[in-house]
């Protein structure tokens, strides 16, 4: 019989993989707080309406990906398959916005979607975002560029583009859908099938299919900015001269759009890593959803965030961008009888910051020393009874072999000096 495995495109993160996951967490972590951005935590599980509503029903999202079910009680549930439509439930039902007229908000946590297992690509991902409601002007969607800018450099990533585009609004996505029904009726027998269904629901996913019939499809298609309208357009280009002025590069991408329905005006990517993730390259990706929190029942509040996965940041990470783990000592007795000296060490060691790790089982030191060499800890710090009456230990690097004698007093500051 085959053995319980994790459920199809879930996984686990198993403690090597920790260094990894604690750096990309808490750079992102000290970089909101430098920006004045607060933590916000929601449920794994929300109203399926939330996500119909706010993603769109005609989205791959909600009509092929979601996780979806009955309650005992017959509530319609989902498992939350992004974070800005919860971020926004939040806002609405504590009334965040009688709090602070500006709210800067960040997340970190699982995501749900049932879609393909891909390299970086999971059914439980994890996800972080930012989310700055109650700012309309362009000053806020450059801020919002250049925070997701800093973090992507903050992680070492380099070969990166960042990529700019503006939906307009409510009436240019009606007049470009149109635009692009009119025009992609003629080209239905180049498109996928999905790009077919998409024709009649929501044409401006047909841009962003990576399948290369539908790519070759979408060059001649009109584009957005002849249906922006002119106050749309003033806002766009005082962000590109905001942007300018704090120094991010940038590209105008005419046929950039993003998946989701509540998108508005400014849209961007950083795009990277394409020999490592393929075509599906962005990284991070964002912009403004000024309608979203009166569509969900709120008052009309412009908005603006960006989010990105974990797992496809840290495939373009190098190890030796995390830092090391706090420095382990492994502190042992020589002999059997030495167990109160031993914790003693320990217990003063832990008090100073250092991670110890010691012998549960009595022993011989040779013993004693092959589990430290196994722990991984850097240093052994070995006290015996003649030890303890001369007031020091014998501190072993376990690297070089190299052993010193060091009185018990000054054994963490020793310590601190070769971290």
């Amino acid at each position: 019989m085959t053995g319980l495995q994790c459920v199809k495109g879930m996984h686990d993160i198993l403690p090597t993989d920790m260094p990894g996951w604690h750096f990309v967490e808490q750079s992102f972590k000290e970089l909101m707080s430098q920006y004045a951005y607060r933590e916000i935590r929601t449920p794994v599980l929300e109203p399926l309406e939330l996500f119909v509503r706010g993603i769109g029903d005609a989205t791959d999202i909600v009509e092929k990906e979601m996780y979806t079910f009955a309650d005992k009680g017959g509530v319609d549930l989902a498992l939350r398959p992004e974070g800005t439509a919860s971020i926004v439930r939040a806002y609405i039902q504590h009334g965040l916005d009688r709090q602070n007229s500006i709210n800067k908000l960040f997340y970190i946590g699982p995501m749900f979607r049932r879609e393909r297992p891909a390299r970086g690509r999971f059914r439980q991902f994890y996800q972080a975002g930012a989310e700055l409601i109650g700012a309309g002007e362009p000053a806020a969607d450059a801020e919002m560029i250049e925070m997701a800018v800093r973090f992507v450099q903050r992680l070492g990533i380099s070969d990166t583009a960042v990529l700019i585009n503006t939906l307009g609004d409510a009436d240019t996505r009606k007049s470009y859908r149109d635009a692009l029904r009119s025009y992609f009726r003629h080209q239905a027998d180049r498109l996928c099938q999905d790009c077919i269904r998409r024709l009649e629901n929501n044409p401006l996913r047909i841009l962003d299919c990576k399948v290369t019939a539908c790519i070759e499809a979408c060059k001649e298609a009109p584009l957005l900015h002849e249906h922006v309208s002119p106050t749309a357009m003033d806002h766009f280009s005082a962000l590109q001269q905001k942007l300018s002025l704090l120094n991010v590069d940038f590209k105008v991408q005419p046929r950039l759009v993003r998946g989701l329905d509540y998108y508005t005006r400014t849209i961007f990517e950083i795009q990277g890593g394409v020999d490592t993730l393929g075509a599906q390259s962005t990284i991070v990706g964002g912009g403004r959803y000024d309608g979203l929190i009166a569509q969900l029942g709120g008052k009309p509040t412009p908005t603006i965030g960006f989010a990105f996965g974990i797992e496809r940041l840290l495939l373009l990470l190098k190890e030796d961008r995390f830092p090391p783990e706090t420095r382990k000592i492994f502190v042992t007795g020589a002999g059997d009888d030495d167990y109160c000296h031993m914790v003693t060490i320990a217990s003063m060691l832990r008090d100073a910051g250092f991670t110890v790790e010691t012998p549960y089982a009595s022993g011989s030191l040779r013993s004693h020393m092959k589990r430290a060499a196994r722990s991984g800890a850097r240093f052994t710090a070995i006290v015996g009874e003649e030890e303890w009456q001369t007031g020091c230990v014998v501190l072993r690097d376990m690297q070089t072999g190299e052993q010193e004698a060091v009185a018990i007093e000054q054994l963490a500051g020793k310590m601190m000096e070769k971290q």
